[in-house]
């Protein structure tokens, strides 16, 4: 019997799947605006999709370079991670379109004169700075630095690395509370004894983190991919698979959305039967609708609390 068999499930199951005409290929970084519009990630076909609040399914941009998370800043400004994955064309930067105007914009391409790696998550603090993560997972050949980290964005534009190895040994979902407080980075190193670990740091007042602590462990199954938070202060947790890729995982770890408590306990899973579950994102009128990634699939469901955004504001 499974650890996971008998964790509670949140206030709905799952109660709608989009799938769609479009073949989609590989589903990641949703993210949603303040008229229910869901933007998310088709990496493979190399493309961003719009899926409007009508149920009208769009190609937003293409080509993505490879884009992966997403997420809006405070002024509804959206901004993606352009990877290195599943294919040529990466960007290996952080860009940003804002929706009003059309305007596309570079955010970051290089630390120090170096290309990133792969940017694969990003996320937005109550002040308007920026998290994101940078790791490699495909090929490695490409790496022009050997940090595989967590870096922020201050509101002038200035980049830090603030996190790097042996801290966190692949940073790949992060989130951040939006009084500034807490920082939580997942550590996804598909190899054997890799880390299959979520990470909480306390932020100072710049937005540097101290005093690292284990939330969670999910090895020895696949571990997170995406995250987000809750008004409550809950993670909501992308993880696992149906059966093991290979010896560096097992299949003990169920794909769903695990819902942990800042100190580590699980409260709740929603089972999503589908490879592989990648993110999500909050969105409803009222914040407590998920739009989970998995598979070719995007999945829409409701739980107990909103979402902890940085945008947009819950009516109600």
């Amino acid at each position: 019997m499974s650890k996971f068999d008998h964790i509670p499930l949140p206030a709905a199951a799952v109660e709608a799947r989009f799938k769609t005409p479009v073949c989609l290929a590989f589903t990641e970084g949703p993210a949603v605006d303040a008229d229910e519009n869901l933007y998310f990630s088709d990496i493979m076909n190399n493309r961003i999709m719009k899926l409007a609040a009508d149920g009208t399914l769009s190609v937003f941009r293409e080509p993505s370079h490879r884009t992966n998370g997403q997420t809006f800043d405070r002024e509804g400004r959206l901004y993606h991670c352009e990877g290195a994955e599943f294919g040529p064309g990466g960007g290996r930067r952080v860009t940003r379109t804002n929706l009003a105007t059309g305007e596309y914009t570079v955010v970051t391409d290089r630390y120090r004169g170096v290309r990133y790696n792969s940017p694969n998550d990003i996320c937005v603090d109550g002040r308007g700075r920026i998290y994101f993560t940078d790791p490699c997972y495909f090929d490695r050949s490409i790496m022009e630095m050997r940090e595989e980290g967590v870096y922020r964005i201050d509101l002038d534009g200035k980049v830090t690395r603030i996190i790097e190895q042996p801290q966190v040994d692949r940073p790949n979902g992060i989130a951040v509370t939006q009084d500034c407080r807490h920082l939580y980075v997942i550590d996804s190193c598909p190899t054997a004894e890799g880390n299959r670990k979520v990470w909480a740091f306390e932020l100072d007042e710049q937005g540097n983190p101290h005093g690292q602590r284990l939330v969670y462990d999910f090895a020895p199954g696949r571990g997170g991919d995406g995250m987000r938070l809750d008004v409550a202060g809950n993670l909501y947790v992308a993880a696992g698979v149906m059966a093991a890729r290979g010896p560096h995982e097992t299949g003990d770890v169920p794909p769903g959305i695990y819902v942990l408590s800042p100190a580590g306990e699980l409260l709740a899973r929603v089972p999503i039967y589908e490879d592989v579950i990648t993110n999500l994102a909050f969105g409803g009128t009222d914040g407590r609708t998920i739009y989970v990634t998995a598979g070719k699939s995007v999945i829409k469901t409701r739980v107990d609390h909103a979402g902890q955004v940085a945008y947009p504001r819950w009516q109600g």
